[in-house]
């Protein structure tokens, strides 16, 4: 199931096919803009109101539609009321193992770097931490959520088409990157460099 999901995802990020991955992004995105203007009360309430308007609506059509033609179909949401949607126990088991162990791994590497178990990964850390600050003075989270929903949709297809220069102007800076941080251990006493 997992492995569908993941299939799929890279589809729509890979636009295979325009129309379900532009409706997909359209979606988002304008979710995301109406969240700029409204609250999430008021947006969700506007999206179900939306969605049961159409379902109501279309039921009341295809009621009036067998009436006048005197047909008997039933009603048009069978199918669909008759699928199972309960979530079973193993895979209820399967995600909250999937979330422990990702807790678990986020505990550990946060107690590793606050209490500097190595110093290099520790001042990266509050590095990342400070430029951040920045980032928040700058932006507001919905509107870093809605630069990372244009970037899901847009990155993966321009590297995919400029793959080769894209990685080597990727090498190039990887390493001037390890190059400075390889001078920076040099000169902090304690600073273990690691293996790679």
């Amino acid at each position: 199931l997992s492995g569908s999901i993941y299939a799929t995802a890279i589809d729509l990020l890979y636009w295979r096919n325009v129309k379900q991955s532009g409706a997909v992004f359209g979606s988002v995105l304008l979710l995301l803009f109406s969240l700029t203007q409204f609250s999430v009360v008021s947006v969700g309430a506007y999206l179900t109101l939306a969605a049961l308007s159409a379902s109501i609506s279309f039921r009341i059509y295809k009621s009036v539609l067998q009436a006048v033609q005197k047909t008997d179909e039933g009603h048009p949401f069978k199918s669909y009321l008759e699928v199972e949607i309960s979530l079973s126990q193993d895979q209820i088991g399967n995600y909250a193992d999937k979330a422990l162990l990702y807790a678990n791994t986020c505990m550990k590497e946060l107690r590793r770097l606050f209490l500097v178990q190595d110093l290099i990964d520790s001042l990266k850390f509050a590095v990342l931490m400070w430029l951040l600050t920045y980032v928040g003075a700058l932006f507001n989270g919905l509107t870093l959520l809605i630069l990372a929903v244009v970037s899901m949709f847009s990155m993966p297809i321009v590297y995919e088409k400029h793959q080769a220069q894209i990685d080597q102007y990727v090498g190039l800076i990887r390493t001037q990157v390890n190059s400075v941080v390889g001078k920076i251990q040099a000169k902090i006493p304690g600073a273990k460099r690691k293996e790679e």
